[in-house]
C-alpha cells in the first residue's frame, strides 16, 4: 500500500511539476529563472542581433510585441520613449521582439511599422517563436527585464495601465532603476494584458 501511495505521489509531482516552478501569472517561468538568450535573429534595420550583443549592458529588457495587436500599437510610442530615456546609458538595452507568423506580423510589414513609427530601437521578428517560449510569454505586450545574470528580475505588463494618460506605476521603469541601484524591484511580476501571441501548434 506504501508503494502505491508513494507512485502516486511521485507521479503527481512530475504531472504538475513545472506548475510548481512556474511564477503567479506565467505558466513556465518564474522570477530568477535564467534565460539562455537568443542567436541571429533578423531586424527591421537589416541587420541580426544575439543577446550577445547585448552582453556589456548590466540590464536587458525584452518586450514581446507585433503589428496586429490594438494593444501592442497603443504601447509603441512607450517603448520608444522608453529607449530614448536609457540611449545614452549603455548599462540599459531594450529590444523589441515579434513571434506571430501571421501575414500582418511578417517581417516586411515589421519594417513599414518600424519606418512608419520610427523606432530607433531593434524590433526583431522570431519566426522560431523559441523566445517567446523559453521566456513563457503569452501575450502582446508583454516585458521581461532581465538583471546582468539574465535571469528574470521582472516579468508581466510594461505599466499599469493600457491607457498612457492614466498610468501611475511604470513596473518595467522602476524593475530598472531598482536594478541601476543594486536592488530588487519591489514588484516583480504583473498580469499582462493584451493580445495572445499567436503559437504554432507543436505535436
Amino acid at each position: 500500500m506504501n508503494r502505491i501511495v508513494l507512485g502516486m505521489f511521485l507521479l503527481s509531482s512530475l504531472i504538475s511539476g513545472s506548475n510548481l516552478e512556474a511564477g503567479k501569472y506565467n505558466p513556465d517561468r518564474s522570477i530568477g529563472d535564467h534565460f539562455a538568450g537568443f542567436d541571429a535573429l533578423p531586424a527591421t534595420d537589416d541587420k541580426s542581433y544575439s543577446t550577445k550583443d547585448f552582453k556589456d549592458a548590466d540590464v536587458l529588457v525584452i518586450a514581446f510585441t507585433c503589428n496586429s495587436c490594438p494593444y501592442a500599437e497603443d504601447y509603441e510610442s512607450r517603448f520608444e520613449q522608453f529607449q530614448k530615456k536609457y540611449a545614452k546609458n549603455n548599462r540599459v538595452k531594450f529590444v523589441a521582439i515579434n513571434c506571430n507568423l501571421v501575414k500582418a506580423d511578417s517581417l516586411e510589414k515589421m519594417k513599414e511599422k518600424a519606418e512608419e513609427a520610427g523606432f530607433t530601437f531593434p524590433y526583431l521578428f522570431d519566426e522560431s517563436q523559441q523566445t517567446g517560449r523559453d521566456l513563457g510569454a503569452l501575450r502582446t505586450p508583454e516585458c521581461f527585464v532581465l538583471n546582468k545574470a539574465r535571469n528574470i528580475a521582472y516579468m508581466g505588463a510594461f505599466d499599469d495601465s493600457t491607457n498612457a494618460s492614466e498610468v501611475k506605476q511604470q513596473y518595467v521603469v522602476d524593475a530598472v532603476e531598482a536594478l541601476l541601484q543594486g536592488d530588487q524591484p519591489e514588484i516583480r511580476e504583473t498580469p499582462p494584458i493584451g493580445c495572445l501571441i499567436r503559437y504554432k501548434r507543436v505535436r
